[in-house]
């Protein structure tokens, strides 16, 4: 058993060891239909609950991640850094597994080093926020209500047919793909600093961006928009865990009483909802709370682990980009097509010409609305960018229920209210704090 066990792990024997161990699960999956008999348990009826679509979703990212894994591992072991030539294919391999060391980069040339822009004066500032601020409002508002009509609403066709489009993770895919192509124009236009860390590290976040992206519509089939707008608001809980969990961050005071009182605003206002919507069953409900709690799980994690990569590689906000959503339409593509769902999707698309539209403008809302993400924060910096996405997500739950009619009582007001005071509270003493310790280290300064 033991040399069986060590010939199987040897590195020369992985590729047979793959094709025996794919024979044996379809050998294992047809005898268990072949015994069983049930015909029902197609994937398309297993993709019916959102509990068997997860499955089924995390299966097909497996035959992706299980390989590439081996693949890695196998690179690393056998030190193929050492004896890797100059082709396209060892360099393609090195820069996906190892990247490139800053010791391996020339030294800046000081000829070509950047001058410091001219200071702009106050109106053109102005102008620079009010096209920021409108360009992340129209973005995302228009991507909100197009994202709760897709995931809630009926298709209608000339030829009077009805249809509900069910697939989350097309969506994940139409908005990903056309992302990674700006980036990539972008990165292809543009002078950008030399990318240096192993291509393969996106994937983790890749991942868990599919993953929030595929809770925050699947969402949508069991709670209210609005309910998911407070969510994300409140997604700042689990960021602080997360945070805590992979880089060993330290909170201020202020930063757990306003993550409290972000907690009993977001209860009240389910409390509300659920007064409001008295036909709803607590089984629908409990399954929109897991669900969102996954998706604000997932984008924590996303936005910590890509904020190590920042501090480790210094690679730019498109680069970023550009990496993750490769990942991202790799792993959707690769489930897709596994499922079948990819042509059933455009089909759908080719019924109902109105959902086509509604898909190319939310993929082209979610693509620039990224892009401006990342130029106001290099122009503004972050303070100033979460305080205009927290008043897009204000504005979002009053236009989701101006439009689709949610009614909301005075308890979900309340906790309404008290979710987006304590954000705000959160962003002075923040900015406070800075100030406070910059005048701390002035006098220091002043001495030298």
């Amino acid at each position: 058993m033991k040399i069986l066990y060590e010939t199987a792990m040897s590195p020369l024997n992985l590729m047979p060891l793959y094709r025996v161990w794919h024979e044996v699960i379809l050998v294992i999956l047809i005898a268990y239909m072949n015994q069983t008999r049930m015909t029902d348990y197609t994937l398309a009826g297993l993709s019916e609950s959102w509990v068997g679509s997860l499955t089924l979703n995390l299966l097909c990212y497996a035959t992706v991640f299980v390989p590439g894994y081996f693949l890695i591992w196998y690179f690393k072991k056998s030190k193929y850094i050492e004896r890797a030539g100059s082709g396209l294919v060892p360099r393609l391999i090195t820069s996906c597994v190892y990247g490139q060391s800053y010791d391996k980069l020339a030294t800046t040339d000081p000829s070509h080093t950047r001058s410091l822009p001219p200071e702009k004066t106050l109106s053109a500032k102005c102008m620079q926020l009010s096209f920021c601020f409108l360009g992340l409002q129209v973005s995302y508002l228009t991507w909100g209500v197009l994202q709760e009509k897709i995931m809630t609403k009926e298709y209608h066709n000339s030829e009077g047919s009805i249809g509900h489009f069910k697939d989350s993770q097309f969506l994940v895919f139409v908005n990903r793909i056309l992302a990674f192509m700006l980036a990539a124009m972008y990165l292809t236009c543009s002078r950008q600093p030399r990318h240096t860390a192993p291509i393969y590290k996106y994937s983790y976040c890749s991942f868990s961006n599919i993953m929030s992206s595929w809770c925050q519509y699947e969402a949508l089939k069991y709670v209210t928009f609005p309910t998911q707008v407070l969510a994300k608001a409140s997604k700042v809980i689990p960021t602080m865990i997360m945070g805590k969990i992979i880089a060993s961050k330290k909170y201020e005071y202020y930063e757990y009483v306003t993550a409290v009182l972000i907690s009993i605003g977001m209860t009240l206002f389910l409390l509300g909802s659920t007064e409001a919507h008295g036909t709803t069953s607590s089984s629908t409900t409990m399954s929109g709370v897991i669900i969102l709690v996954g998706y604000m799980s997932f984008d924590a994690f996303t936005s910590n682990w890509q904020g190590e990569l920042f501090t480790q590689h210094k690679m730019s906000s498109v680069q970023m980009m550009c990496g993750v959503n490769l990942f991202s339409c790799l792993l959707t593509t690769t489930s897709l097509m596994q499922q079948g769902t990819f042509s059933l999707s455009l089909q759908f698309m080719l019924t109902y010409p109105a959902f086509f539209w509604d898909s190319l403008i939310l993929s082209v809302c979610s693509a620039t609305g990224q892009l401006f993400i990342y130029y106001t924060i290099s122009v503004f910096g972050p303070v100033v960018f979460i305080i205009i996405m927290t008043i897009r997500q204000g504005l979002a739950i009053l236009l989701s229920c101006f439009i689709y009619s949610h009614p909301v009582t005075l308890m979900g007001i309340l906790g309404i209210l008290l979710v987006f005071t304590a954000i705000f509270l959160r962003i002075y003493c923040s900015h406070r704090l800075k100030q406070v310790q910059q005048r701390k280290t002035l006098p220091d300064t002043t001495k030298v």
